[in-house]
């Protein structure tokens, strides 16, 4: 190998599970060293080494956080949408972990073990490292690994041997894959497979990610089951109205309208509360609460929206939001989606505004993608409404928009692969 090659998952599998381990090893101490190795970590591994730097991690010794009580980890099995997808998980992957001398851990976003369960030999390995039930494997709490590294960077990640941070891990191999909830992109934890360093299977990280997918598609399936349940109780209410009207369920999705075009979704902020609310795609609203959903009466004479402010924060690893301040708005909050965050990122950093193509090639390098960033926006705009211009895309300068940032610049939304962003994580802290 010559000095700028990188290891890669597929050489790694390759070798003898001691030889991996002993180049990854060496690999780690000149990183730590801040000598330049033989072998290049990947990229996702040397990123998320990056990140455990500025967090003070310790990587020499592991830190083992409080365990969560028998009632708080009740109380957040049964608040997760996860709990609704365990059999399917359970199914497809206990019993081939139980032959494979793994273990199935499913984690919340927080990187909390909400459930443990496989062979029965590796789950008291386990508790030698704290991977316990109740225990937190964020990234930003024990390190590289995979279930806090998939959290943040938002795909499925392999981490084996010394690729972990903290050294006591270096025993270990996992293989983890977030799992989002389709009905809004909300991310709803990690699916993990994991067990001693010689049970590593290149396949491992395949059978992982189809499983994630396979239980975002039975919720899908139980989306739908709920929105036409909603769609049976709210027709007879639409039906003796006038004007403009339509049932919502939590999350946005339509299941019935009358008096206007049918939409899909709408976006509705974090807090929804009956009484009126602005939503940016219809003006004021009277919201009313319906089993399973609301009851959305457009005003004929909406209050006008006079924005004073819009505050986008991306300081954390895993959740960005932005909110509207002004008169007539109440307040409103909005989730993002990885993708919207980089977006609205990029925006900030360009008042005078951005065309799809410079957008494009601030996202993927390539300011030919404008199809994707139009159709992206078009999707920001349901929240933002006349928030967010066009030609170029730019907010308003009547707007004071304000950006909340990580405390590092190189923690900046750590999931983005967009060059720009990847380029602000590199400006040198004052």
């Amino acid at each position: 190998m010559n000095a700028t090659s990188t290891i890669s998952l597929a050489r790694i599998s390759a070798m003898d599970s001691t030889q991996a381990a002993r180049l990854l090893a060496g690999v780690r101490h000149a990183a730590l060293a801040g000598v330049h190795p033989r072998v290049l970590p990947r990229p996702v591994i040397e990123e998320s080494w990056e990140r455990m730097k500025l967090d003070g991690v310790d990587p020499d010794h592991d830190y083992r956080s409080r365990l969560l009580g028998v009632e708080e980890l009740e109380k957040r099995r049964r608040a997760s949408p996860l709990a609704e997808i365990m059999p399917v998980l359970r199914d497809a992957l206990v019993s081939v972990a139980d032959a494979a001398h793994h273990i199935m851990v499913v984690c919340d976003p927080d990187g909390r073990v909400l459930w443990r369960e496989g062979n029965a030999p590796v789950l008291r390995k386990a508790d030698s490292l704290g991977f316990e039930l109740g225990a937190d494997w964020a990234e930003s709490v024990v390190g590289t690994n995979g279930i806090g590294t998939p959290l943040v960077v938002r795909r499925p990640v392999h981490v084996f041997s010394a690729e972990h941070f903290v050294e006591t891990h270096h025993a270990w191999t996992c293989a983890g894959a977030p799992i989002t909830d389709p009905r809004d992109g909300r991310l709803l934890g990690v699916v993990d497979i994991s067990g001693p360093l010689n049970t590593m299977h290149p396949a491992t990280l395949a059978l992982v990610d189809s499983v994630a997918k396979l239980a975002e598609a039975r919720l899908r399936e139980t989306h739908v089951t709920a929105l036409d349940r909603l769609r049976s109780v709210a027709a007879p209410v639409l039906a003796r109205l006038t004007g403009r009207a339509l049932a919502v369920d939590a999350h946005g999705w339509t299941a019935a309208v009358t008096g206007m075009p049918p939409t899909d979704r709408l976006a509705l902020p974090k807090a929804m509360a009956a009484g009126h609310m602005w939503l940016p795609s219809l003006g004021t609203c009277t919201v009313e609460p319906l089993p399973g959903g609301w009851l959305l009466r457009v005003e004929d004479d909406p209050r006008p929206l006079t924005a004073t402010r819009v505050i986008l924060d991306v300081s954390g690893p895993r959740r960005w939001s932005v909110t509207v301040e002004g008169d007539g708005t109440g307040g409103w909050t909005h989730e993002l989606s990885p993708r919207h965050a980089e977006l609205l990122f990029l925006l900030s950093t360009h008042r005078k505004g951005r065309s799809a193509s410079g957008l494009a090639d601030d996202m993927f390098g390539d300011p030919a993608r404008t199809v994707t960033v139009r159709a992206e926006l078009s999707r920001v705009r349901r929240y933002l409404g006349g928030l967010l211009a066009h030609r170029p895309y730019r907010f308003p300068e009547d707007v004071d928009v304000m950006v909340i940032m990580p405390e590092h610049p190189a923690n900046l939304l750590p999931h983005s692969t967009a060059p720009a962003v990847q380029a602000a994580r590199r400006v040198p802290e004052p």
